[in-house]
């Protein structure tokens, strides 16, 4: 593996952090907002996407034709290592420039492309995926969402489930059943659909951490012109994986505190009379996420080994959101544990409440993007070449599998 930059990235790397110097903080400098309202967070995330557009970094390694820069694979990894060092706003646009924009880039029609995409690079729109449902579980081809052709126009009924960021969304893609008479994969067709169209409603979920970023979202007799369809009828899986494919790269690592946040932490509480860092028992496990954590490293940067060269990752992805999901929420309940009744605070909360949000959001990591045992079986089957699951309902038409525990 070869981790260093070649000159032309080394250029690269430091034009991005001339930009990001001269127009963001960087996070170690950079003031705590405690209770900024999601209204003001939006508006910070639009101001810092739109600045990064009229400057040439935003959607790099789209084409230039749709507000991006036509840079490589390894050039966007790269801005993601600087940026990452800086107090902006990225959250909001994750899910809609990661995921949605490559695929409409992707399956949509040139006219859909031009009207889009620019407008997503800039910030003037946000998008989310529409893909999971309450029956479905981790089975994404599961779904029941049906979308009926009238005319020149689709009329949509359903519900999606555990949508992040519908409720401040412009457009989504949507993930629907097309055709019920063949077998689950082979009967789903994929749309661009209006938020704010009539009979779409979006009703947020209460988190235990007080948030409500995931949501509920119901369609009732939606019209979807034909030509905001992304690909062809029936193909609606195919575009899904492309979706899918680039959701494992966006979602990427669960970020929160870490060992070393842990052992900073280890330094002003005490266990039995004494600085918990004395304790052997709690420097072993901080040692053993030390190890996770430097694994992880070298994970990605097999990733930016293999991009530097012009190959693919594999399955480093998986591997990366399985970890470090899991390791979010063991540090931040090893944290809270470690203060002891301190751990339950909602206000004045050490470190300003770092393990607390990290224990909260963790299985929202290990959902979004993949749950682990959807991962777990990718790696096993894909990777490992192990027997797959049995699958009852392979090759058979949707209409027939058996819903609701009904034979």
């Amino acid at each position: 593996m070869d981790f260093s930059d070649t000159p032309q990235e080394a250029e690269f790397r430091k034009q991005a952090r001339a930009f990001l110097d001269a127009h963001a903080t960087p996070k170690n400098q950079a003031k705590i907002r405690k209770n900024e309202s999601e209204a003001d967070l939006i508006k910070r995330a639009k101001a810092w996407q739109k600045l990064k557009q009229e400057n040439g970094w935003a959607c790099l390694n789209w084409p230039k034709e749709y507000g991006g820069r036509g840079a490589s694979p390894m050039e966007l990894i790269i801005w993601g290592q600087e940026e990452a060092r800086y107090d902006v706003p990225t959250g909001p646009f994750a899910i809609g420039l990661g995921m949605c924009g490559r695929t409409v880039i992707a399956f949509a029609g040139e006219e859909q492309k031009k009207r889009y995409l620019p407008k997503m690079a800039s910030g003037e729109e946000i998008w989310c995926q529409l893909f999971s449902e309450p029956a479905g579980g981790s089975d994404v081809a599961n779904l029941r969402t049906r979308a009926v052709k009238e005319g020149d126009e689709w009329v949509v009924n359903g519900q999606k489930v555990w949508t992040s960021g519908a409720q401040f969304c412009h457009y989504g893609i949507l993930l629907t059943r097309t055709d019920p008479s063949v077998p689950k994969h082979k009967g789903l067709t994929m749309f661009i659909v209006d938020m704010k169209a009539p009979g779409v409603e979006v009703k947020p979920i209460k988190q235990a951490s007080g948030h409500s970023g995931f949501n509920e979202v119901y369609f009732s007799d939606v019209r979807i012109p034909d030509d905001h369809r992304l690909g062809e009828v029936g193909d609606g899986w195919k575009v899904s994986i492309v979706t899918l494919m680039n959701e494992r790269l966006a979602v990427g690592s669960a970020g929160g505190p870490d060992a070393g946040e842990l052992l900073e932490l280890t330094q002003t509480v005490d266990l039995d009379d004494e600085p918990a860092i004395r304790n052997k028992a709690v420097r072993d496990r901080i040692a053993a996420w030390y190890c996770e954590q430097a694994g992880l490293k070298f994970t990605k940067l097999r990733v930016q080994s293999a991009l530097s060269r012009g190959g693919t990752p594999g399955p480093e992805n998986s591997i990366t959101k399985i970890v470090s999901a899991n390791k979010l929420q063991g540090i931040g309940s090893f944290g809270m544990d470690l203060m002891d009744m301190g751990g339950i605070l909602v206000d004045e909360q050490p470190m300003d409440g770092q393990f607390q949000a990290a224990w909260m959001s963790a299985p929202g990591y290990r959902i979004a993007g993949g749950t682990d045992e959807i991962l777990r079986n990718i790696i096993a089957e894909r990777v490992l070449q192990m027997p797959g699951d049995i699958r009852v309902d392979k090759d058979v038409p949707f209409s027939e599998v058996p819903q609701g525990g009904k034979s």
